[in-house]
């Protein structure tokens, strides 16, 4: 078996790759919604925190109630229980990505957790 997955990413509105790289402590979710529609629910998490990247286009996110506008190189993170829902902006499609994690389960990163 070997060390690595690789795919590549297709234009698909969502593509989810917890499945298909076989993570085993996030998930990860390339997403574009076009023009002027927006993430069709309302939610929150139980554990996870979110943090987001926006790859292309602006447009708006609202948190616990609180709008705040998103562009191109914008980076959020989101704690589990706020209330999240995205919007693209009516002339332009917003692509993020989002990257799901247990709040509070980093115990080492960067050269913390290499052996070099």
């Amino acid at each position: 078996m070997k060390n690595f997955n690789k795919i590549s990413i297709t234009e698909e509105v969502r593509i989810e790759l917890h499945d298909i790289l076989k993570l085993t402590g996030a998930e990860i979710s390339v997403n574009t919604l076009p023009a002027g529609t927006n993430v069709p629910f309302v939610h929150s998490h139980k554990q996870n925190e979110e943090i987001y990247a926006i790859l292309d286009g602006a447009g708006m996110v609202e948190i616990d109630e609180e709008k705040i506008e998103i562009k191109k190189g914008d980076w959020l993170r989101i704690s589990p229980n706020a209330k999240r829902q995205f919007f693209a902006s009516p002339d332009k499609a917003l692509k993020y990505v989002c990257i799901q994690v247990k709040a509070n389960s980093l115990e080492s990163y960067t050269m913390s957790d290499a052996i070099v």
